[in-house]
């Protein structure tokens, strides 16, 4: 059973951050005072601050995490998730947004590691952090809410899992109108839930509204249209319509074809 299409990605990028250039009162009058305050706003802006820096360094970490990622290099890319932990808690502060995005980060490398007990605690922290910062309607929120309930659903904790799939499909909705492809999403991944628990009654309206916003969305045509396609033929056969799922099943094959 495929997870999804447009799921929001497990792996956060930076958030690129306002960067705040302290500078002295200006108290000094005359042309004098005013000329060497002039030449300081010059060189504050010419010179990396050092909180630049960090934020550069924090940057990079995270660029260095993702090809460590993509190569399935977990236990490396988790030492690096660190760092890009630690450098991020002392640039923006503990219950800064990126902070959540770090904690998210280091939490998916452990999860890739089947270290569900070390990345509970972490997806948890990051959800808490992106709810106080930007509200519990935001889109980092639903992402946040629906890497958690993967999590769950990796250890069979369907019933912790089910309450935060539907927020974050809730918030899609809400934020991006219901035909968005990342309600589509959302709708999967709850369908997907129900699939896994042979809930197919409940899961049944979820793919068929899936499909619907797939079809207009990415068009009929597309080369992921196969796997919503074939959802769809898992759980006909699941519920023994054969005729049904075999007809899926075609036209999923004839769209591989179509797009080699």
């Amino acid at each position: 059973m495929e997870r999804g299409i447009h799921t929001p990605g497990p792996l956060e990028g930076t958030i690129d951050g306002a960067l705040h250039i302290q500078t002295p009162s200006r108290a000094e009058h005359g042309p004098e005072g005013v000329l060497i305050f002039s030449l300081f706003l010059l060189l504050a802006a010419l010179l990396p601050s050092p909180a630049y820096a960090q934020e550069k360094m924090w940057k990079e970490l995270n660029t260095k995490l993702r090809t460590l990622y993509q190569q399935g290099r977990y236990a490396e890319a988790a030492k690096v998730a660190k760092e890009a932990l630690k450098v991020a808690e002392a640039t923006f502060g503990p219950d800064h947004p990126d902070v959540g995005v770090s904690l998210n980060n280091l939490a998916l490398m452990y999860k890739a590691q089947g270290k569900y007990a070390e990345a509970e605690p972490l997806y948890k922290r990051a959800l808490v952090i992106k709810e106080k910062a930007l509200g519990p309607t935001h889109l980092q929120v639903a992402t946040s809410l629906n890497n958690l309930a993967v999590l769950y659903e990796a250890q069979g904790k369907y019933a912790e899992a089910e309450p935060l799939y539907r927020r974050a499909l809730s918030i899609a909705e809400k934020e991006l109108g219901p035909t968005h492809p990342q309600v589509a999403a959302s709708l999967n991944n709850l369908a997907v839930l129900y699939y896994l628990q042979g809930k197919y009654a409940e899961a049944e309206p979820l793919y068929k509204r899936e499909l619907v916003l797939y079809q207009k969305t990415l068009g009929p045509e597309h080369p992921d249209m196969p796997k919503v396609l074939e959802n769809m033929a898992e759980l006909y056969k699941k519920t023994g319509r054969e005729d049904e799922a075999r007809k899926f099943e075609e036209r999923a094959k004839a769209i591989r074809s179509r797009n080699k």
